[in-house]
């Protein structure tokens, strides 16, 4: 298949669990999909079709470098990039699906941190946490009130 189709069928493919999460969270729908594992499956079943047929001795040698040059070099190839970055799909899908789901949980706010999430994964998760602490702290100190029974 067209490697250019793929990686703009994945770009498209997570669109729509973003908007569930981020524009209806509390919609019956939106709590149904995101329970399910299938989005993943689906986008890790792209993820290793396209390692699998970017693997050849060269680039299976270059994924076993620590050596940032080695690294670089290896992500210049556009099957591997494309490989790469359906991967920063699925672990920032994922990961938004976690902070989704403990909001839902927990009722912490987690809008800015879902759109965090969608653009810098590890931003999204970081700001979940610490809206998670901060809601804690909070919550912790309105039971601690003086004169409270």
């Amino acid at each position: 298949m067209n490697l250019d189709f793929l990686f703009n069928a994945a770009n498209l493919f997570v669109l729509p669990f973003w908007a569930l999460m981020i524009f209806l969270p509390n919609w019956g729908v939106t709590r149904q999909v995101m329970a399910s594992f299938l989005p993943f499956v689906a986008l890790a079943g792209l993820y290793l079709y396209l390692f699998i047929t970017a693997l050849d001795p060269e680039t299976a040698q270059a994924f076993t470098s620590t050596q940032l040059a080695d690294i670089a070099r290896l992500f210049s190839n556009e099957h591997i990039a494309a490989t790469g970055w359906v991967h920063f799909l699925v672990m920032d899908l994922f990961v938004g699906r976690w902070i989704y789901l403990e909001g839902q949980r927990t009722g912490v706010w987690t809008l800015h941190s879902l759109v965090l999430c969608l653009f810098a994964g590890p931003m999204g998760l970081l700001s979940h946490i610490v809206t998670s602490w901060i809601s804690q702290r909070l919550t912790a100190g309105k039971d601690a009130t003086p004169g409270a029974a």
